[in-house]
C-alpha cells in the first residue's frame, strides 16, 4: 500500500522533472532535472523491487546511479569549456 503511494508520488515528481527538462529556462536548469530524473527513476526501479520481492533489480540501480552522475559530470564539464573531450596538441 503504501509502496504504491510512493510510485505514484515519484511518478508524479518524474513528470514534473521531464516538464524541467523541456521547458528549463537555462541548460544549468535541464542538467539538474536530468540527474533528478536519474534519481527517480533509480528510487522507482528499487520500489519496484520491492514490491516483486527479488533483488534482480539492485544492478540496474547501480548502472542508472553510474549512468546519471557520468551524465552530469559530462554536462557540467561541456557547460564549463565548451567540450566533453578535450584533444591534445602535441604537434
Amino acid at each position: 500500500m503504501i509502496a504504491n503511494i510512493a510510485l505514484v508520488i515519484l511518478s508524479l515528481a518524474m513528470i514534473g522533472f521531464l516538464y524541467r527538462v523541456v521547458k528549463g529556462p537555462s541548460v544549468a536548469d535541464r542538467i539538474i532535472a536530468l540527474d533528478a530524473v536519474g534519481i527517480t527513476l533509480a528510487g522507482m526501479v528499487a520500489i519496484v523491487s520491492m514490491l516483486l520481492n527479488t533483488s534482480a533489480f539492485l544492478d540496474v540501480i547501480l548502472l542508472i546511479g553510474i549512468l546519471a552522475f557520468v551524465g552530469t559530470v559530462a554536462f557540467a564539464k561541456f557547460l564549463e569549456k565548451g567540450v566533453v573531450i578535450e584533444r591534445g596538441n602535441d604537434r
